[in-house]
């Protein structure tokens, strides 16, 4: 990443928002933008972040569950603690059985949401890009699908491209309503949308 992408990103609003209003990334504005649309995350709920490093989206979860809720961020980076006790980190690969246990255990039983915004490792190729990004997608689907509570909420981000059309059939099998969407935060000329998929059925 050179100077240039240094510069054009001190430039932008979110970044400086983010700073301003110490948020871990501009990315929690994403979060901010679609929950205020569309009501994923309720007070009181345990939410799963998947992919979660730094933390911004896992931040904002934790505004919205106040204090009764619960917030679960997994990531095989590290994830700084936020100081409160309603917030435990898991490092490791959330595909791992293992890491999936101990999902398992700080849940107590089913998630009310589960909430991704990870990206693959960017190639630069887009289309090598996109098919890494559904893969990570049905993974997460298929985390949703052992932890998910019937009626709860899903939010994911997949990079648009072949296969877009055939995942969101597959999700309108398995929730009430699908919607996607690109919240204002979201970079211009990005292929990334969101999917917001309300009211659990299980998977089909």
């Amino acid at each position: 990443m050179g100077r240039r992408w240094y510069l054009e990103r001190r430039k932008d609003y979110y970044y400086r928002s983010a700073k301003k209003h110490k948020y871990r990334s501009r990315a929690s504005y994403k979060l901010l933008q679609l929950d205020n649309r569309f009501h994923i995350i309720g007070e009181g709920d345990k939410v799963v972040d998947l992919g979660a490093a730094p933390g911004g989206w896992s931040q904002v979860a934790l505004e919205k569950v106040g204090d009764s809720g619960l917030v679960i961020a997994v990531d095989i980076k590290p994830i700084k603690p936020f100081q409160v006790d309603n917030f435990h980190t898991i490092k490791g690969d959330f595909t791992d059985e293992k890491v999936q246990g101990k999902i398992g255990e700080l849940l107590g039983g089913k998630a009310d949401v589960i909430i991704s915004d990870v990206s693959p490792s960017l190639s630069g190729i887009k289309d090598i890009d996109q098919l890494r990004s559904l893969e990570l997608v049905e993974s997460v689907v298929k985390v949703a699908g052992r932890f998910l509570k019937k009626d709860g909420n899903l939010l994911v981000k997949v990079f648009q491209g072949p296969g877009f059309s055939e995942l969101l059939k597959k999700l309108k099998r398995s929730f009430r309503r699908v919607k996607s969407t690109k919240p204002a935060s979201s970079r211009k000329g990005s292929p990334e949308m969101y999917i917001v998929c309300r009211g659990f059925k299980g998977l089909n």
